[in-house]
């Protein structure tokens, strides 16, 4: 572990990683697709269950190839199971560190982070990093939550505490929960000389996705890295998790029930 890594606020309990597998490059890094193309050298950082990165394969392959890593090897071998079911010979996965990364210099034409300069202590000096490692001319793309931006109806009470707890959670860990707006500003402080800056979202409201959406919170409340982080550093006890778990699951049953989850992003060069 380098000086600068933090803790990963969710960890990888399966409620986390359930959520995570829905993720694709249509859903997930659609700001990212037009830049790909057959033959490219790709770093996927943070990849995670690799459901983006396999996606990512698929578009850069069969001539191009991918490079995946994460900090958890179990979470790695479940991605490299996905990639295998998915027939695709053009992706590896290893362990690695954003902040100190194996590669050389200018090894990789796309490199792409996803949800994942949030949770690191110093994100300035990963995109420093990162950009050691982006070849000339290459790109890279970078997607964040914003949690203060995020935004839901009923306004119920736990629901805002829910927020609230996981804000000072993750700031605990030595992260930063609202990622999504500071993206542009990072990169620019890392010395990329030319930054895009976008924004999309995630929106729950339909029944099904009212369910799996809140259940997932639900359970993570109280049996994920976040429970365990909160418990630990006294930020809240058992009751408090159990009230807001129980909150999530009213908020799934409300027949007008909206979530939207905000997302900063960045492209760039330089």
């Amino acid at each position: 572990m380098t000086e600068h890594q933090t803790v990963y606020t969710h960890g990888h309990q399966e409620a986390v990683l359930r959520s995570h597998r829905s993720r694709t490059a249509a859903n997930s890094a659609a700001y990212l697709l037009p830049e790909l193309r057959a033959g490219q050298v790709l770093l996927d950082v943070g990849c995670g269950p690799g459901t983006i990165t396999a996606d990512l394969a698929e578009l850069v392959g069969p001539s191009g190839r991918v490079v995946a890593v994460d900090t958890s090897a179990e979470v790695l071998a479940q991605a490299a199971a996905h990639a295998a079911a998915r027939g695709l010979d053009n992706v590896v996965f290893e362990i690695g560190d954003v902040h100190q990364l194996k590669y050389g210099d200018g090894e990789f034409d796309v490199v792409h982070a996803h949800q994942t300069l949030q949770h690191v202590a110093d994100p300035v000096a990963a995109l420093r990093e990162l950009r050691r490692v982006l070849a000339p001319g290459g790109v890279l793309a970078a997607r964040d939550a914003d949690y203060a931006a995020m935004a839901w109806y009923p306004e119920l009470p736990e629901l805002t505490a829910w927020l609230d707890l996981y804000r000072r959670t993750a700031r605990a860990n030595g992260g930063e929960p609202d990622a999504g707006r500071r993206l542009l500003a990072w990169a620019r402080a890392a010395g990329f000389a030319e930054v895009t800056a976008t924004s999309s979202s995630w929106t729950y409201a339909t029944p099904g996705e009212r369910l799996w959406w809140g259940e997932s919170w639900a359970e993570r409340v109280r049996s994920s890295g976040l429970a365990s982080t909160a418990l630990e550093h006294g930020l809240a006890d058992t009751a408090a998790l159990a009230a807001i778990a129980e909150g999530w699951r009213r908020w799934t049953v409300e027949p007008d029930g909206w979530f939207a989850v905000l997302h900063g992003e960045v492209l760039a060069r330089g």
